[in-house]
């Protein structure tokens, strides 16, 4: 039985048209795998940048005691549990705490690319939207995240001097009356401004006034609840005191000659008053705080330069290719 040609030649044509022609990627597809890879090229970035005070201060860990390290990286870790715990505090509803310390987590690693905690910030705002926090209620989270943070270092600091009452000393650690009066200056005259601007841009009004009902409803919602009283205040009081740890066991690795009562308290004098600085992190001027207060109890500046290096190498640099990672899988798997 003979079959046309024409028979023949048709089903090439039928072949090739029951190919799958890829789709086009869409915006949100393109924006989330955008997501997934800018984080590792901004820690690429800012290690190529930065790679030299990255090697001297793993160099000069090379050389401290080992167990007072681990003991560094145990505060760190318990830092983030902090963290976690305060932003759970924040808010009302439930989060899942596997994925909320790995949000935390991962947060760090923004935080330090990002100044003034936006990075932080928006990984946080993107995970409780993602849980089915709504926009307005998530926003207020963040409000009171940040305002509770301030707020419980200041009981902290009351509570070192109290027990410790030596560590105060006020010609080497205070800045003079120039500073004193800017910084007192701005305190007063940002909320003021605040004020203004809301008062006389009438379009803000509305939107302020929506966002402070939600934020008192939430505040009043939370503080009924012992657990999230707990959760909040509690993580707030703790993470400065686990971040000072690390610095204190950074510098008794190190063989720096002061005690933790000093360091702690030399580490909470220069988170208050530098932290309001927007750098990365807070890297920079809280820095050159906590040094400027470490010499001044006496330490040498050899070692107290190489406290600060092995703090922020440990509390930086170690975590932020893992926290980028882990930014990366969580935006991937949809959490973010």
């Amino acid at each position: 039985m003979s079959v046309p040609l024409d028979d023949l030649a048709a089903p090439a044509p039928a072949r090739a048209s029951s190919r799958r022609l890829p789709l086009p990627l869409s915006p949100g597809r393109a924006a989330r795998r955008a997501a997934v890879v800018l984080p590792l090229l901004a820690v690429g970035a800012w290690a190529a940048a930065d790679w030299r005070a990255f090697r001297d201060g793993a160099a000069r860990l090379a050389s401290a005691d080992p167990a007072w390290l681990l003991a560094a990286g145990g505060f760190t870790c318990l830092g983030w549990v902090a963290a976690a715990c305060v932003r759970q505090g924040a808010v009302p509803d439930r989060l899942p705490p596997g994925l909320l310390l790995a949000s935390q987590f991962a947060a760090g690693a923004a935080n330090h690319v990002l100044p003034a905690s936006v990075g932080a910030h928006a990984v946080t705002l993107r995970f409780l939207r993602r849980q089915g926090v709504p926009l307005h209620r998530a926003t207020a989270s963040l409000a009171l995240y940040s305002l509770v943070k301030p707020l419980a270092k200041t009981p902290v600091l009351l509570a070192v001097l109290l027990v410790f009452p030596d560590v105060l000393r006020l010609g080497a650690l205070l800045p003079d009356r120039r500073t004193l009066l800017l910084a007192g200056g701005c305190v007063v005259l940002c909320p003021v401004a605040a004020v203004l601007v809301v008062a006389l841009v009438r379009p803000l009004r509305g939107p302020v006034r929506s966002f402070l009902r939600t934020a008192m409803t939430d505040v009043r919602r939370l503080h009924r609840r012992p657990a999230r009283v707990l959760a909040l205040w509690g993580g707030a009081a703790v993470a400065p005191l686990l971040q000072a740890g690390v610095v204190a066991s950074v510098g008794t690795a190190f063989g720096l000659p002061l005690t933790w009562a000093q360091v702690t308290f030399a580490f909470l004098a220069a988170g208050t008053a530098m932290g309001a600085v927007p750098a990365p992190g807070g890297i920079g001027p809280v820095d050159a705080a906590l040094l400027f207060g470490l010499v001044g109890y006496g330490a040498p500046m050899a070692l107290a330069t190489a406290t600060v290096i092995g703090y922020r190498v440990l509390t930086v640099w170690v975590p932020l290719l893992p926290g980028a990672v882990v930014l990366s899988v969580l935006v991937q798997r949809g959490a973010l």
